[in-house]
């Protein structure tokens, strides 16, 4: 058994959610059960949004687990509450399919910086739907994790939802891609990605594939929520696609992405080859392939993230004769994955989160296009 000091060492959780079996399962896993020796202390558990607020306020803990779907007071709002009264990082833990990604997604834009997907539950006669959930063990710890490693202070807030952009006819028959873009993202990527996205220009000739490391199912939703606010379309990518002028593709969760050569240009190759810094889709594979199909003609982006994806792809890419480019310390909620990649020699520019955008439209546009 843990002595007190050992208990207090360990980083807490308030785990929030309307299924009771859930917050069991959860605390269980989290916690360590009746023995009380897991890697946290679940400190308190709440079934609504209101009495997760309650808890935090009263606990004041490391990391929020925070189902969505809740009475009382929702998830969203929740985090609302949580992150301008009492900061700290939240894990959602969402189903994984319908509208809950959604919602997820949004729940990213207002401060969450990590989602786990909750198993369906078996059919019935199939199995307890605790094992179900148990199964979610190793997803859910490895997320507070990262959770324990973000500075919430760096992530800004998208309060109320921009305005749908409604694309042009038009960009539905651009031409191929002939610059591209990558990008990669891990925990705190989907509320960077908003804020460089929709601001990335139109009418340059380039695509922008994006790898954020995401649970499946989440990867759709995330790229329907960065199109409702771009001027490129942003779209999941789909194995064979050709790679086409103002649009953007997302890896979809579980699969790499790569771009290929192919007789009329190049296309969006998927795999389920082995896991890469243990995650897929990972972003050096991306970078690589980038690196050789469009060489001095491609552009890397290593965002927010921990660990080490990208920086050896985005190395490959500066040795083509690319442009390297990675966010800075100040604005990333983890800065590994940028300080790893300027480690790694492939980095010409380290920049706020605010700049890239603006910067990745100055190198597009002197990059000669040539007439197709």
């Amino acid at each position: 058994m843990p002595t007190s000091s050992d208990a207090r060492r360990r980083p807490t959780v308030v785990v929030a959610d309307d299924s009771a079996l859930m917050r069991r399962v959860l605390a269980d896993v989290l916690g360590g059960g009746d023995q009380d020796d897991g890697e946290f202390r679940v400190v308190a558990t709440a079934r609504d949004g209101f009495d997760a607020i309650r808890k935090v306020h009263q606990h004041k803990p490391d990391v929020v687990t925070l189902d969505l779907e809740m009475p009382q007071l929702d998830g969203l709002g929740a985090i609302g509450y949580i992150m301008s009264e009492s900061p700290r990082p939240i894990v959602v833990v969402s189903a994984h399919a319908g509208p809950g990604t959604a919602t997820a997604i949004r729940a990213l834009e207002l401060g969450a910086v990590e989602i786990v997907a909750k198993p369906p539950p078996p059919p019935e006669g199939f199995g307890h739907p605790r094992a179900a959930l148990e199964a979610l063990a190793p997803q859910l710890i490895a997320a507070v994790r990262r959770a324990l490693a973000a500075d919430v202070s760096h992530v800004k807030v998208l309060a109320r939802p921009p305005a749908a952009v409604v694309h042009p006819p038009e960009l539905a028959l651009r031409g191929r891609a002939v610059l591209a873009v990558g990008v990669a993202a891990s925990t705190g990527g989907p509320r960077a990605l908003a804020d460089v996205v929709p601001r990335l220009p139109i009418g340059r000739g380039a695509a922008i594939l994006i790898v954020q490391h995401m649970p499946p199912k989440f990867t759709r939703s995330l790229a329907e929520r960065l199109d409702s606010m771009s001027r490129v379309r942003v779209v999941e990518a789909d194995d064979g696609a050709p790679i086409v002028a103002d649009t953007a593709y997302v890896a979809p969760g579980d699969y790499h992405m790569r771009v290929r050569p192919a007789p009329d240009g190049p296309v969006i190759a998927l795999d389920q080859s082995a896991p890469l810094w243990g995650v897929r889709p990972a972003a050096d594979p991306l970078f690589r392939s980038i690196a050789e199909v469009y060489s001095a003609r491609g552009i890397g982006v290593v965002l927010t993230g921990m660990g080490r994806d990208g920086a050896g792809g985005l190395r490959a890419i500066h040795d083509a004769g690319g442009t390297g480019l990675a966010q800075d310390r100040e604005t990333a909620v983890i800065p590994g994955m940028p300080v790893a990649a300027v480690q790694a020699g492939g980095v010409d520019a380290v920049l706020p989160l605010g700049q890239i955008a603006d910067r990745v439209a100055a190198e597009l546009a002197r990059r000669r296009v040539p007439d197709r």
